[in-house]
């Protein structure tokens, strides 16, 4: 029983981690190496993660700098920013490329508001999916009745403490997404 419990936890833990992640990519005004975690380039016949090619940095708030180990692939990764379409323009200047981060309009801030609602909403949904999934292991157990009332009264503890963290989590994001 304990073992159950250990590993609902655990998968609950992982739809949180997993949110953070989605939630990362929801962009703020602000810039973030993560909005190019999705831009593969192809490097000499492979495709290769851009931060595998190139280091980046925040030389300013709203501004990206990708500066590649090899020059020679500048007009690849350029080409790969354009066709990854995360909406951003990078400029070459033939040592390094910049990204702008466009300042977000309040309609823009209110879709993003939106976006982040929308995956507050799956993350409830996985951990209550992984609730019934672990209701249903209990039963399999050879347990007694009490004894998968109890567990089931764990479960549920756990994941009205999961779904606070979400709708924590999804506040900050609000905040940060609302706040000019």
């Amino acid at each position: 029983m304990n073992e159950l419990l250990k590993d609902t936890e655990l998968k609950m833990n992982n739809a949180i981690e997993s949110l953070e992640k989605r939630f990362t990519n929801i962009r703020a005004g602000r810039a973030n190496p993560t909005i190019l975690d999705p831009v593969v380039v192809n490097y000499y016949g492979s495709l290769t993660p851009l931060k595998q090619l190139a280091n980046i940095s925040i030389p300013e708030a709203r501004q990206l700098m990708i500066k590649p180990f090899d020059k020679t692939c500048m007009q690849a990764i350029e080409k790969a920013i354009y066709e990854s379409n995360i909406g951003l323009t990078p400029n070459n200047n033939g040592e390094v490329i910049i990204l702008n981060i466009p300042a977000l309009t309040e309609e823009t801030r209110r879709e993003y508001v939106k976006m982040a609602r929308k995956e507050a909403e799956d993350a409830k949904v996985a951990l209550r999916n992984i609730r019934q999934e672990k209701n249903t292991d209990a039963k399999k157990l050879e347990l007694t009745e009490d004894d998968i009332k109890y567990c089931q009264d764990e479960i549920q503890e756990l994941i009205n403490k999961y779904n606070k963290i979400v709708d924590e989590k999804l506040s900050i994001k609000e905040k940060e997404l609302l706040s000019v």
